[in-house]
């Protein structure tokens, strides 16, 4: 009988075969492990900063290349700063995603933003907040009389009143039909409740076009309906320029919710509409919507500018049309806006140490200079239209990541998130005032890019009003002004603050000093007075 070798025995064979794949197996199942392991650990550098994006946008990449930092694929895990898309985002945090971000890491979306995304909820959150307000007897949410008729907003709310009276479809339809049979002449904007770019907007001022909703109410369950919408009372006296609508896109940045700390973007543009407005035609979107992804489907569309403004344009505008100082009353009332919508959902929100997010507000200013909040974006979007507009978004990213970076660089969830206030730049942080200093005189904060302007402050001789007799004072009998062009006359100390309620307290500090005996009832407190914009540079958040 023919032997074998020993390398060539059959049995010798089938060893060597099992041992090549036993160690084959051996090989991947520890290239696996190196992988998990790898995207568990540290970064490849510890001078470099490591990033990754879904949106390949030059208002990101060039200031994340200038930076010298380097980019990595999402799905390795070993990214320091990720600019992600929401879709991603859920994934990341997902209850049954095995990742978990090192304290190295952070992203750039809160895991449940969509409470102030998506319109219902954001609905659902604001007035569950005045509720709660009203429970705690909070001054906030005082209210007129009941002779006070009821505006666009449907409350009587003096400081919470930011939102048009809304009701989401088709649960609330009921009540949609009850308060549209009291005027039958109003008009109505219906929009989806998760989506973007004005994709199914319409306006309505019958109810027969709702009649699907009304079939939906009878037949609806919440498990499995997922069309709703909401709809809300269109703001017909809307501020216009040249006849034409328009809505401001403001940038806020949230570092975190629990305690708030909110930054307002002293920059933003307004977007106007191609056509001249006409409340009667309902029907055309291009005197309606402001919304770019639909303007510029427009033929009479200018690619030139865009059909955007810079927001330094508005308020000279505003001032020189409406009169010196409105536009810091305004500017006011739109941070106490923006203020109150966080306050609405800061109980909810998961505040993840490792998140931030930067906010698009879309506000819409009527023809009384009151800001409407209409809806919040937590991906605004980075393409450019135009080159102001890209300079604009490259400058916002620019003053972004210094603000969410420790002073190291490199991402560390034992940061207490507070900035040094240099870094803040063209941000104001956005801070609640004393319930103890109804009065504030601090300025609003300035939104020029170039040189600020000086703070003019009211100064009073003591003998020149003591040599002035009470006759030459003005009486408390006499009517106040109510312009602001009838104002002029006053300093402007007193204009930038509350011009139509500090009027009597700067009477009673006069007679004050002039030994007069007949003080002016007090005012109550402006409605503005609930909460100031501090500056970034104020000793209270230096301290």
């Amino acid at each position: 009988m023919k032997k074998h070798p020993p390398s060539k025995h059959p049995k010798n064979l089938k060893r060597k075969f099992q041992a090549q794949g036993q160690r084959l197996e051996n090989d991947n199942q520890t290239e696996l492990q190196m992988k998990f392991k790898r995207s568990l650990g540290p970064p490849r550098s510890d001078k470099c900063l490591l990033y990754s994006t879904d949106w390949e946008k030059s208002a990101l990449l060039s200031n994340f290349r200038k930076r010298g930092w380097l980019q990595v694929p999402s799905f390795d895990g070993q990214w320091n700063f990720y600019w992600a898309c929401t879709q991603n985002c859920r994934y990341i945090f997902g209850v049954d995603h095995p990742y978990r971000m090192r304290s190295d890491q952070i992203i750039n979306h809160f895991p449940n933003s969509v409470e102030l995304s998506r319109k219902d909820l954001l609905i659902k959150n604001i007035k569950r907040y005045r509720k709660d307000l009203e429970r705690k007897g909070d001054p906030l949410a005082t209210t007129y009389g009941p002779s006070m008729k009821l505006g666009i907003g449907g409350t009587r709310y003096i400081h919470l009143d930011i939102i048009p009276m809304t009701f989401v479809l088709p649960t609330d339809y009921n009540l949609l039909v009850e308060e549209f049979h009291k005027n039958p002449a109003s008009t109505w904007i219906v929009k989806p409740c998760s989506k973007s770019q004005g994709v199914g907007i319409f306006l309505v001022n019958k109810l027969s076009k709702l009649k699907k909703y009304a079939y939906d109410a009878r037949t609806f369950y919440p498990h499995f309906n997922r069309d709703t919408c909401v709809i809300s009372k269109y703001i017909d006296n809307p501020l216009l320029i040249g006849g034409k609508k328009f809505d401001l896109r403001l940038y806020v940045l949230v570092t975190t919710f629990n305690p708030l700390k909110a930054y307002l973007y002293n920059e933003g543009f307004c977007r106007f509409c191609t056509e001249k407005y006409d409340q009667t035609e309902i029907d055309n979107v291009f005197m309606h919507l402001t919304n770019v992804s639909i303007q510029k489907t427009n033929e009479e569309y200018n690619t030139i500018h865009g059909g955007k403004w810079p927001m330094q344009n508005l308020w000279l505008y505003l001032d020189s049309m409406r009169g010196e100082g409105v536009s810091d009353v305004l500017w006011n009332r739109i941070s106490d806006t923006i203020r109150h919508s966080l306050n609405a959902v800061a109980p909810v929100m998961a505040n993840d140490r490792h998140c931030f997010e930067v906010y698009g507000y879309d506000i819409i200013i009527d023809n009384n200079l009151k800001p409407w909040l209409v809806e919040i974006n937590t991906s605004p979007s980075m393409h450019s239209t135009t080159t102001n507009d890209r300079m604009l978004k490259a400058r916002l990213i620019d003053n972004v990541l210094p603000v969410v970076l420790p002073p190291t660089g490199i991402p560390d969830d034992h940061w207490d998130k507070t900035p040094h206030p240099d870094l803040l730049k063209n941000f104001t942080l956005l801070l609640p005032m004393d319930k103890e200093k109804p009065h504030s005189t601090k300025r609003p904060p300035q939104r020029n890019v170039g040189k600020k302007r000086p703070v003019v402050k009211l100064k009073i001789n003591k003998e020149d009003v003591n040599a002035t007799s009470n006759s030459d004072l003005p009486s408390t009998s006499q009517k106040s002004p109510t312009t602001i062009d009838q104002m002029k006359c006053l300093p402007k100390w007193v204009r930038y603050n509350s011009p139509l309620t500090m009027l009597p307290p700067i009477l009673n500090f006069q007679r004050q000093v002039a030994g007069s005996s007949t003080p002016t009832p007090p005012t109550p407190p402006p409605p503005s007075a609930a909460y100031s914009l501090a500056s970034s540079k104020s000793p209270r958040f230096s301290k």
